[in-house]
């Protein structure tokens, strides 16, 4: 089992830097914006001192525009301190549903770079688990990244939350190039030692394209 916790505290340390690097790519990236915008602000000035006419929907325009990304920045600025937080607690009660859609965050600039896209099913009721927040996280990062490996060429992955008898499962589906895979290539022994962690349950479906991820309801049960 110390092995088995090395691998999780290696793989930890890997999958925050990997996210906190995604999530500061996309703080740049509406900075960025911004900047761009307020130039645009300083130009439209500049004209205006020199006596030229501009149009106050110009000014408008460029206004929301910066409006939109200070939103889009106070989304990102709350993922970030979430997922910085999630390491804190060892078990806690969480909705599976919300997991899920912070997991898409945290992994949706990773998809749009291969084109791929991430899909959450509706549901119409939170799926309650307790676990070990960071640690389901990471493996379902892991398991996103596998299931981008073999989406195929549709490149939209379906993901789902239900409540089972004894807990709950999170589904991966629309992966049609999952029998083109060795069926030793996944799981690794990484995502196996945060399986043991939580006390998750991985079933594989080559024909069906989909990755079953079970967890029970309580992970001291």
């Amino acid at each position: 089992m110390g092995s088995d916790w090395e691998i999780i505290g290696k793989e930890g340390l890997q999958f925050f830097g990997k996210m906190s690097a995604s999530i500061t790519h996309e703080i740049k990236n509406v900075l960025a914006i911004i900047n761009e915008n307020a130039g645009l602000l300083e130009d439209f000035t500049l004209m205006a001192e020199k006596g030229r006419p501009i149009e106050m929907e110009r000014f408008k325009t460029v206004a929301g525009k910066i409006k939109n990304q200070v939103r889009r920045a106070d989304g990102i600025v709350k993922n970030l301190s979430r997922f910085a937080h999630s390491a804190d607690a060892f078990t806690e009660e969480i909705d599976l549903n919300e997991v899920l859609k912070f997991v898409v965050s945290l992994s949706g600039r990773l998809a749009d770079m291969q084109g791929i896209a991430l899909e959450q099913m509706h549901a119409d009721r939170p799926v309650m688990v307790t676990t070990t927040p960071f640690c389901l996280q990471n493996l379902l990062c892991l398991c996103l990244d596998f299931a981008m490996e073999v989406t195929g060429t549709e490149k939209n992955i379906h993901l789902s939350a239900e409540k089972m008898e004894n807990g709950a499962q999170i589904r991966f589906s629309h992966l049609r190039d999952m029998e083109k895979i060795p069926g030793d290539r996944f799981p690794t022994q990484k995502e196996k030692a945060l399986m043991g962690a939580i006390g998750a349950r991985l079933s594989i479906d080559p024909g069906g394209g989909e990755l079953r991820l079970m967890l029970r309801g309580d992970i001291e049960n």
